[in-house]
């Protein structure tokens, strides 16, 4: 009786293992993509996207940071004259009173960059939230740890004239006969002059929404 020898065999095996895993892999099938969702879709956020309900969305701070910076701009104390006030625009002060939960950046933040952008030769505009990582840096400039950069030192950090504050509030109502919510939401804000308290500027937007609202707002 004669047997196959063992190199033949090994031969023979390698190559069933290989037609097998060829095999494997072109009846493999491509990976699912959201098989039961929606495919994801570009939304322009200055108007309402397909996912809505009675709250404050996207294209409502769009709007609202779009007005506010107008409204801003033509007030004669940021008047193009060289002067160039001193502002502080952060959340520190916004405060939020309503019932939905805001990110309260979403919107100081968008106002900030859009004057940034509009009203440079206008208004300087102060970084108080990071007040703590100047100092660090003042003092290794003048501890000799660093040199003085390249635009010199000053006195002290600089102080501001005017500050952003506002709030955020809302009324809600209920129909328990249809189900139908509907809200009333205002956002006020104003700009405070910080050596003597006046109120320079204020601003408000508001809007009053109703629907069978079935939107969780993160």
């Amino acid at each position: 009786m004669s047997f196959p020898s063992f190199r033949h065999f090994s031969v023979s095996t390698t190559a069933a293992t290989l037609a097998m895993l060829v095999l494997a892999g072109c009846q493999s099938n491509p990976p699912l993509q959201n098989v039961s969702g929606v495919q994801s879709m570009e939304v322009d956020s200055s108007r309402k996207g397909p996912v809505s309900g009675v709250g404050v969305e996207g294209q409502d701070i769009v709007a609202m940071t779009d007005q506010m910076m107008r409204d801003i701009l033509v007030e004669p104390i940021f008047a193009d004259t060289g002067r160039r006030p001193r502002v502080i625009i952060d959340a520190q002060y916004f405060v939020n009173e309503s019932s939905q939960a805001i990110n309260r950046n979403l919107i100081t933040q968008r106002l900030m960059v859009n004057l940034n952008r509009a009203a440079r030769s206008r208004m300087q505009f102060i970084n108080r939230q990071n007040a703590a990582m100047v100092e660090q840096e003042r003092a290794l400039k003048r501890s000799g740890t660093t040199d003085v950069g390249t635009t010199g030192l000053t006195k002290a950090q600089a102080g501001a004239d005017y500050r952003l504050s506002g709030k955020i509030t809302s009324l809600d109502s209920r129909s328990t006969r249809s189900g139908l919510i509907q809200r009333y939401t205002q956002i006020s804000f104003e700009l405070t002059d910080l050596e003597s308290g006046e109120i320079v500027w204020a601003g408000m937007y508001e809007f009053s929404r109703a629907a069978a609202d079935d939107v969780i707002y993160r």
